[in-house]
């Protein structure tokens, strides 16, 4: 990935958090996490965004020297969640001459944050809204559940760059930005937005016909090379499509036996021509990853021991996070292992079920706490089955 050089307007004041554990008290960041904030400089002065309360004071002595001594005229607000959004109130004491621009929806949560709405210093703004701050313009646009209903992206009209939010973000402080930036930025976009793909592409539509030539979002590195090639990610992850040919195969076993099955079904699917296979043991892999594996592929293998006349606890937490993400428009296959009453397969089926557009074979694989060697074949079987 090219590192891209910000056009000499604009800076970046954004700070690195890798103290953090999990991101939003739930996704693994073992790469840390970005928390971006820009300045323009031009007639007027526009700050973008805050950062997270944690990494506040080290925010603040990266804008003063960014500011160089002005005033900032304007703090634009593209979301209000505290990632972004906790350093607002200290912002607007320190410099209360700034007007903060946001949507109506944004200054009406402010008041549940703040305990005030910042009425008397407030400019809102609505769909296509311009604002002109020298010889740049800012064009604003709404985009309500990307993945909060007060957030807005920012075009800057002259030179083309897009604020653009949470939209375009990944995992990952910044001396971990590779150009790798699809396996974090799935992890990402899958759950934090994928619940949202509809929001996503109604946003994607506003922006398609302007002339973007750098993105600007809140976490992750600044994008300025290849823009379709993100376009292109984020129409394929909104749109519930399979990104690439590929299978995984999630399972959670117990004693070991039904890993062991997942693990020769794997086999037998590389055996039979699949090139990608991945593997995921849900008791131990991370969740989040495993949930954005499985938008990844078109087909997918769900190996699970049977547990309280149902599912094993993994499976039935991957399931869920699936159904939460409305996963779709796929095909599975199912194994279940139970030493006296077998129950996996049918827990998981009502839960897909309850998808959209899903598929799921046919045939299924019973073993009976050990697999044999009619259980293989049968796995032959169901493996052609899924392919086909």
């Amino acid at each position: 990935m090219k590192e891209c050089t910000l056009p000499t307007w604009l800076k970046y004041v954004g700070v690195d958090d890798k103290e953090i554990d999990l991101f939003e008290g739930q996704y693994n960041v073992p790469q840390g996490i970005s928390y971006n904030s820009y300045v323009l400089s031009d007639e007027k002065v526009v700050v973008f965004d805050t950062v997270d309360r944690n990494k506040g004071d080290e925010w603040f002595a990266r804008l003063d020297a960014a500011l160089e001594g002005r005033e900032p005229d304007y703090l634009v607000v593209s979301h209000l969640e505290p990632d972004h959004s906790a350093n607002i109130a200290t912002f607007a004491e320190k410099y209360p001459q700034t007007v903060l621009v946001g949507t109506a929806k944004a200054f009406a949560m402010m008041t549940g944050f703040f305990g005030s709405d910042y009425a008397e210093r407030r400019l809102v703004v609505k769909e296509g809204d311009e604002l002109a701050v020298g010889s740049h313009t800012l064009r604003f646009f709404t985009a309500p559940m990307v993945h909060w209903p007060e957030v807005m992206v920012t075009y800057e009209v002259s030179e083309g760059v897009l604020f653009s939010a949470d939209a375009f973000g990944t995992f990952g402080a910044s001396d971990s930005w590779t150009d790798d930036w699809g396996a974090e930025a799935r992890r990402y976009y899958i759950n934090i937005c994928g619940k949202y793909g509809g929001p996503v592409q109604a946003l994607l539509n506003k922006v398609a016909g302007l002339d973007v030539r750098m993105i600007c979002p809140l976490h992750g590195p600044v994008l300025c090379e290849n823009l379709g090639y993100y376009v292109e990610k984020y129409l394929t992850w909104s749109g519930y499509k399979p990104e690439e040919e590929g299978v995984l195969v999630a399972y959670a076993s117990i004693y070991g036996n039904t890993a062991a099955a997942a693990e020769r079904m794997a086999e037998l699917l590389r055996e039979s021509g699949v090139e990608c296979v991945e593997v995921r043991d849900l008791a131990r892999c991370d969740m989040s990853e495993a949930v954005g594996q499985a938008f990844r592929f078109g087909r997918a293998v769900l190996a699970a021991a049977s547990y309280d006349a149902g599912v094993f606890t993994p499976m039935h937490d991957f399931l869920q996070h699936l159904k939460v993400k409305t996963w779709r428009r796929r095909k599975v296959a199912l194994m279940e292992n139970g030493s006296w009453a077998p129950s996996a397969a049918k827990a998981m089926a009502t839960v897909l079920g309850e998808m959209q557009e899903m598929t799921i074979c046919e045939q299924k694989v019973s073993i009976k706490s050990v697999m044999t060697a009619e259980n293989v074949e049968q796995m032959k079987a169901l493996a052609a089955e899924l392919m086909a």
